[in-house]
């Protein structure tokens, strides 16, 4: 089970995958496209040419996970815009509006926690 953690480093990629690839296809286009490393840990986010369905890639420090949503109807709204070697950067809960068909960019979290100093 994936469980995505404010913590974690979500990359959605902006140019649309082939989704005929499984993880060593999707692993190469981290590397060679992306230019990112697919063992880093980060959580990578692939959306078809339709925008019908999106698949995700992350590495646990044991082996990959693959997932995928296919939409019954519909397309998912946003996507984001830009160069095809290019990321965009979501947290945790953006990622969860965008499996549900919403625009992240509108969506509203907490913002995230961070220790505060002795004496302070």
């Amino acid at each position: 089970m994936i469980q995505v953690t404010p913590q974690m480093r979500i990359l959605v990629a902006v140019a649309p995958a082939d989704f005929r690839k499984g993880i060593d296809g999707l692993a190469r286009v981290c590397r060679e496209v992306l230019r990112q490393d697919p063992f880093s840990g980060y959580v990578f986010v692939f959306g078809n040419r339709c925008r019908k369905a999106i698949k995700i890639l992350v590495y646990d420090g044991q082996g990959f996970w693959l997932c995928q949503k296919r939409l019954s109807t519909g397309r998912f709204p946003w996507w984001p815009p830009g160069r095809s070697e290019a990321t965009h950067v979501l947290e945790a809960h953006q990622l969860g509006v965008l499996l549900s068909g919403g625009n992240p960019t509108l969506a509203q979290g907490v913002p995230a926690w961070r220790r505060v100093g002795v004496g302070a």
